[in-house]
């Protein structure tokens, strides 16, 4: 009877075993780490976010979206968005590797953005600012015509309002070459209003971050009467493996870094992203905005 038991028994054993080697392993959920691209190491999505984006290993701030933005700096529930329907149109028929038009449908459907600016009010610290953003994954945060009018409405307002004027670039791809001209003149817009603004004793906080560069950094993100930048930013107007090409010599360690041009006083200050929210409001109240 004893035997027959554990026969029995065993049998059970063998089948429950058996039940576990057919069961298929539950893997790690997709998306719960994410790969820093400063040091590599692999980060907990969640820990990631809590951080705003930076990497607690090597302290590199990675690319956080537009919208992301809005709800780091500006107090929550306080943002109301200016100019959202406007939407670039194709005036050239551009072509490259495929129509300028089918190239803003698809970056409009996978970022969720009608162009490469966001603007708007809202609140920093009970403050009230005028506020824009622009997203280097739509075209890299190139320049068009709707960057350009939405940045140049955003200035005016801030002018008529006096209201104090912030602007983060995130963007690495300057005038949009799919827009020819209309795309150039952009700088030219923008930095006629930022100096209108500025005759009206407006207060511009220009905020860098990476990359910042082309007619970006050569217009309106070099005239902020504040210019900070987050740590190890790219920002200057052509690549360093373009100046390289073309002038053949050895470039500084660190060229274009925001560390190197605080150094060079290009930059007035270096801000982490999470100290970025408090420092715009404290230099708000310094100045008398």
């Amino acid at each position: 009877m004893a035997a027959d038991a554990q026969r029995e028994a065993g049998i059970s054993d063998t089948g429950s075993l058996k039940n576990m080697i057919r069961r298929p392993k539950r893997g790690v959920p997709e998306g719960l780490w994410q790969r820093c691209p400063g040091c590599q190491a692999t980060i907990f999505r969640k820990e990631a976010e809590r951080r705003q984006g930076v990497c607690p290993e090597c302290d590199y701030h990675w690319y956080v979206s537009a919208r992301e933005r809005i709800g780091q700096v500006l107090d929550e529930g306080t943002f109301e968005e200016w100019d959202a329907d406007l939407e670039p149109t194709d005036p050239l028929e551009f072509f490259d590797k495929k129509a300028y038009s089918q190239r803003l449908k698809a970056e409009q459907a996978r970022t969720g953005l009608k162009d490469a600016a966001v603007v708007g009010t809202g609140m920093i610290r009970a403050r009230r600012v005028a506020f824009g953003v622009t997203d280097s994954s739509f075209i890299m945060g190139s320049m068009g015509s709707v960057v350009g009018e939405k940045l140049t409405r955003l200035i005016e307002r801030a002018t008529e309002q006096h209201l104090p004027l912030i602007i983060i670039s995130g963007s690495g791809g300057g005038a949009r070459m799919h827009e020819g001209v209309l795309s150039l003149m952009q700088m030219a817009k923008v930095s006629a209003a930022l100096a209108r603004y500025d005759q009206a004793g407006g207060l511009f906080i220009s905020v860098l971050t990476n990359p910042t560069m082309g007619g970006v950094a050569a217009s309106f993100a070099s005239l902020g009467d504040l210019v900070f930048a987050e740590p190890k930013a790219l920002i200057g107007f052509a690549g360093p493996r373009t100046i390289k090409a073309t002038i053949h010599i050895e470039l500084p360690k660190g060229f274009q870094t925001s560390e190197f041009l605080l150094e060079h006083g290009f930059v007035d200050r270096i801000v982490r992203r999470p100290d970025l929210k408090s420092e715009i409001a404290r230099a708000i109240d310094y100045c008398g905005k």
